[in-house]
């Protein structure tokens, strides 16, 4: 998963039932320690964490594209949707 030539060997803190949690699936893949897993993590959060910046930032862009009337009809009609849901 990742190219040994640009390896970073870091020391970080983990609880001990997550780092009994790494070593069980670590050993059910047949994987010597849980490097591979952490990195595995990373990627994952990383990219979940790009993808809702990259949402919010087009949902930011969104600000304003309603006219004052659009804005009003919208409200009145969630409104009444959530009256309903009751």
């Amino acid at each position: 998963m990742h190219n040994k030539l640009s390896l970073v060997r870091t020391t970080v803190e983990i609880p001990d039932n997550l780092r009994a949690r790494l070593l069980e699936i670590a050993a059910r893949r047949g994987l010597k320690g849980f490097s591979a897993l952490v990195e595995e993590a990373l990627i994952l959060y990383l990219g979940e964490l790009e993808r809702r910046e990259e949402q919010a930032g087009r949902a930011m862009a969104l600000i304003g594209s309603l006219s004052e009337e659009e804005t009003e009809a919208l409200e009145s009609s969630v409104s009444n949707a959530r009256r309903s849901w009751r």
